[in-house]
């Protein structure tokens, strides 16, 4: 085989290798525009899912204010009451809130919900729950949801 055919084969070598990256990074693009669609699509089912849970409870307990969320920390719901209560003529003051929040789109695509809870000036949890995009399961989001605001309602109901 004389120069030019090797020469050939080379050029026509390197183009298919160029072809091919070309494809791979616009394979990658399109997976993480699917990846962002996922978890847009994931976001507006669970944050959907908070509201309705912290406006039931706002129902069942009156002096709540409720409050949707949405803003650069995430998209969610918080609920949250002053009560005062007078002993031997001074006033006490007792905080409660609840507040979830889904994260926005990061490159580690995850869903990340993010919650805290005080009842009566007293922490009753700050947890973050996780799953990647490619292992989504919603229905354990929403009854790890349903958990945590049950757990605050209880505790609510128990010290009020």
């Amino acid at each position: 085989m004389d120069f030019e055919n090797r020469l050939q084969k080379a050029i026509d070598r390197g183009q298919k290798t160029r072809q091919s990256k070309q494809q791979s990074q616009a394979d990658q693009a399109a997976t993480e525009e699917e990846l962002k669609a996922l978890h847009s699509a994931a976001r507006l089912e669970l944050s959907d899912h908070i509201e309705d849970c912290l406006k039931k409870l706002v129902d069942h307990f009156p002096g709540f204010e409720y409050t949707t969320i949405a803003d650069k920390q995430g998209w969610g719901a918080n609920i949250r009451r002053d009560d005062i209560e007078m002993n031997r003529g001074e006033a006490e003051r007792y905080f409660s809130q609840i507040q979830m929040i889904i994260r926005p789109f990061t490159s580690s695509h995850l869903v990340d919900l993010n919650a805290k809870a005080t009842i009566r000036n007293k922490e009753l949890y700050a947890r973050n729950h996780f799953q990647r995009l490619s292992e989504l399961d919603l229905e354990s989001f929403k009854e790890l949801i349903d958990l945590w605001i049950l757990e605050a309602a209880e505790k609510y109901a128990a010290n009020s």
